[in-house]
């Protein structure tokens, strides 16, 4: 198989990057170092720079991010074991990316929330699409769509939550003790909604 294009380069190595060390601490240099890409044709195909960058990184990534996790929560028919196996799934390959790798948007969303309206806008977008996925995944268990969109928000804020302790402790059992809780979530929204 040949070797992506350009382009392709460019933004796989600004996906890393950035999801490793942030949009401050990730200059173009590098990432045209990354990419083995001459510097100048970062603004060829991204003239409006490092932040256009950043807002392509965010757009495409989160995306596909969101659909990998619904793909993985499928992949196990029952609903609760689904959620363990999910968050199973991502303390595994964190660890197995030494800690350096976790959610394709959090670290930037974490940085620029105050700083960047455009990239914030961005992340913001993206995690609504993830809460209304889920929450349509929810829904197949769970009727009511506010307690389904509730389930959905407490997902994406446990995987959020425990990608950040699992980092910094150089850990994986905060994402395990997250699924864990998700599938006791659900449980028990599944077992309220059979007695109502």
């Amino acid at each position: 198989m040949g070797r992506p294009d350009t382009r392709a380069r460019i933004q796989g190595a600004a996906t890393v990057l950035f999801r490793r060390h942030g949009y401050s601490a990730t200059g173009l240099k590098r990432i045209a170092a990354e990419a083995e890409a001459p510097f100048g044709s970062i603004y060829h195909f991204f003239p409006g720079g490092k932040q256009q960058l950043a807002e392509d990184m965010i757009r495409t990534s989160g995306p596909e991010y969101g659909r990998l996790v619904l793909a993985l929560l499928d992949s196990v028919p029952d609903p609760a074991e689904s959620l363990v196996h999910a968050f199973e799934a991502a303390a595994a390959d964190l660890a197995a990316a030494d800690y350096a790798d976790a959610c394709p948007i959090g670290t930037v969303a974490l940085e620029v929330a105050s700083s960047n309206e455009a990239l914030r806008a961005a992340t913001a977008e993206v995690f609504e699409q993830w809460v209304d996925a889920a929450a349509r995944w929810f829904g197949r268990w769970v009727a009511d769509p506010e307690a389904a969109r509730s389930l959905a928000c407490s997902m994406i804020t446990m995987l959020e939550g425990a990608f950040m302790l699992s980092r910094a402790a150089r850990d994986p059992e905060p994402l395990r003790v997250a699924g864990r809780s998700m599938a006791a979530l659900l449980r028990t929204a599944v077992a309220g909604a059979g007695e109502g």
